[in-house]
């Protein structure tokens, strides 16, 4: 018995449930599990669906892609370990809980390394079993050490997912090219408020009563890509911006594997830089 995992995008008309239900039906396909919305504003439609039953999955796909809109855009996934590689930079909470929760069987996924520009956290690493590769940027501009980082990355094959881990390097448009909708970030703030760096102290000076963090897709505007989860922490006047930053931190690492658990188990679709999480 074989498992899919069906993702539709399309525009919006009537019967499209209907349509896609008679195609798992008359395949002898059960659905497990099925998720709808509509887009009003934008006339889209999305669906995620998990069915099982006998099938080859190009002719699953076939099938579908016949009785959709000619624009749609169909992915018939079979769920399996998705290969991840992180890169980070010398902080450990966000890296140490991904690697925990990988060790617990929490995630499924491969992580084939952890990429970078210091050798701070190799030790950490080092204990899970998990290969760990220093690129330098000392001495490099920005383009030579990206292109290090490029060169090593295309050694590793079938990546699905880039996870920056607190990688305290902005992200050329080159490279985010390579890697379109699969690198996915940790932002200490709860976007899009507090771009940019430092921003619990940016929250200090302006008062506020909540933090947060945010991990979203990395396209060519800083923080800008489309937000996958979010979570805040209450504050108040007693807590200084070093205060706020510790608190910060739990939520960062919780938000950061969140986020990956939900690309990992193909629930996030992207449309006009924004999401749609079943």
């Amino acid at each position: 018995m074989s498992q899919y995992r069906v993702l539709i995008d399309a525009d919006d008309e009537k019967g499209l449930v209907y349509k896609v239900s008679t195609v798992f039906y008359n395949n002898d396909l059960n659905i497990l599990s099925n998720s709808e919305f509509v887009d009003k504003d934008n006339n889209k439609f999305f669906m995620r669906s998990v069915v099982d039953g006998e099938i080859a999955l190009d002719k699953l796909k076939q099938l579908i892609v016949e009785i959709l809109p000619s624009n749609a855009n169909v992915k018939v996934i079979e769920p399996k370990k998705k290969n991840i590689i992180i890169m980070v930079t010398k902080e450990m909470h966000a890296l140490g809980d991904i690697l925990i929760r990988h060790e617990a069987d929490e995630l499924e996924a491969n992580i084939l390394a952890v990429v970078s520009n210091y050798d701070e956290l190799e030790s950490l690493v080092g204990k899970f079993g998990i290969p760990f590769i220093t690129i330098s940027h000392i001495d490099l501009s920005r383009d030579e050490h990206e292109s290090k980082v490029l060169e090593c990355l295309a050694q590793f094959k079938d990546v699905d997912y880039i996870v920056l881990a607190k990688y305290m390097r902005i992200l050329t448009p080159k490279f985010v090219e390579v890697y379109e909708n699969k690198i996915i970030n940790i932002h200490h703030s709860f976007l899009p408020a507090f771009i940019g760096s430092n921003p619990y102290k940016q929250a200090y000076d302006r008062g506020v009563k909540i933090i947060g963090a945010t991990s979203h897709f990395v396209n060519n505007n800083l923080d800008e890509g489309p937000i996958i989860a979010q979570e805040v922490i209450r504050v108040d006047h007693a807590y200084s911006w070093r205060d706020m930053q510790r608190s910060g931190k739990d939520a960062e690492k919780v938000v950061l594997s969140h986020a990956i658990k939900l690309a990992l188990e193909d629930r996030i679709f992207v449309f006009a830089n924004k999401t749609v999480i079943f």
